[in-house]
């Protein structure tokens, strides 16, 4: 499973240091989501990590800075999929161009993963919100169930996304999720880099390998 963690939407101190000592703990998948942020300072912001690290970075505005700092990929939101004609474009100019950069998206309902339009345009995309932050529980609309079933016949990478915590490996990996990506369970902690490595260790215990 894919083990991705998403950039805190506040200001975190020292965030850039933070992500840095999260790739070296072994993380391989971050994304910087900052849609407020300018192209200049989220040009500051990936310049202050290694640039060794950068490959592992997928940003969510300011494609263009993915070229540049030839990042992991790029991520389209839902104002970029409103503009269809322009996002189909650019796909099929990175595809072309810059095959190495991976485009993902988000999607919010089961019935978007049954369409296959699209299917190979992604390398995964987000469900969200799939967890109840609280009780742990799947979020009204998903039962483990339908879940389970699209996730069967869906030609996507689906990653689980919504209060994802370290008790949503276990029920995300027998419902057939390609990942999680955590979110306020990583930076609404007092130490980020010693809760990833407990997750780690969770995936370790359940033996389930790590992307």
């Amino acid at each position: 499973m894919k083990l991705i963690i998403i950039s805190s939407s506040v200001h975190i101190e020292n965030e850039a240091q933070i992500v840095t000592k999260l790739f070296e703990a072994g993380l391989e998948t971050f994304h910087l989501r900052k849609l407020a942020w300018s192209t200049q300072k989220m040009k500051e912001f990936i310049n202050q990590i290694p640039e060794h690290f950068h490959d592992r970075i997928f940003i969510h505005s300011h494609h263009n800075l993915a070229d540049k700092f030839k990042l992991g990929g790029i991520h389209l939101t839902s104002t970029h999929k409103k503009r269809k004609l322009q996002t189909w474009l650019m796909i099929k100019w990175i595809k072309l161009k810059l095959p190495h950069i991976k485009i993902t998206t988000s999607f919010k309902t089961i019935g978007n993963l049954l369409d296959t339009e699209h299917a190979y345009d992604y390398s995964y995309v987000f469900l969200s919100p799939v967890f109840d932050s609280v009780l742990s529980k799947f979020q009204s609309g998903f039962t483990e169930h339908s879940l389970h079933s699209a996730l069967n016949k869906t030609k996507l990478n689906v990653i689980a996304r919504g209060g994802v915590d370290i008790t949503s490996i276990e029920k995300a990996n027998k419902t057939n999720f390609k990942g999680l990506a955590f979110y306020s369970s990583i930076w609404k902690t007092k130490d980020p880099v010693t809760e990833f490595n407990k997750i780690v260790e969770k995936f370790q215990d359940l033996s389930i390998s790590i992307e």
